[in-house]
């Protein structure tokens, strides 16, 4: 398989002769090999493993995004990936860096919301007069 790891601004990783994929979803881990049928998925925050004959066992951790399988072609498209060897690292990193920015953005959303919310209802109130 050949592997391609998108970030919005760059390409973060091309590999090719992949002999497996590992990557988490919200139904759990799931594994691709070279003949599994074509598919889509949401990713979340996590580490994704590929296998190649000349690297081994590769870590990278990922933010949500989406993986896509047509073939032989596989695309990972994240906000966000960090490589690395050590496992408990990439893990200690997704939980502190993609985690964490997670809430802010609830938060930031949250307070979005009840601004949207408060003019709306200001509004409303100066069609009446």
């Amino acid at each position: 398989m050949k592997l391609e790891i998108l970030l919005p601004f760059k390409v973060f990783c091309e590999k090719a002769d992949v002999l497996r994929i590992v990557a988490e979803t919200r139904a759990g881990s799931f594994g691709l090999l070279p003949n599994r049928r074509d598919c889509v998925a949401a990713l979340m925050p996590g580490i994704l493993t590929y296998e190649t004959a000349a690297d081994g066992e590769v870590f990278v951790a990922v933010d949500g995004g989406v993986l896509v399988k047509t073939g032989s072609q596989v695309l990972v498209s994240v906000r966000r990936a960090i490589a690395g060897v050590d496992l408990g690292q990439l893990q200690q990193a997704v939980e502190r860096e993609f985690l964490a920015l997670d809430e802010r953005e609830q938060n930031v959303r949250s307070v979005l919301a009840k601004l949207e919310t408060g003019f709306l209802r200001r509004f409303a109130t100066f069609q009446h007069d």
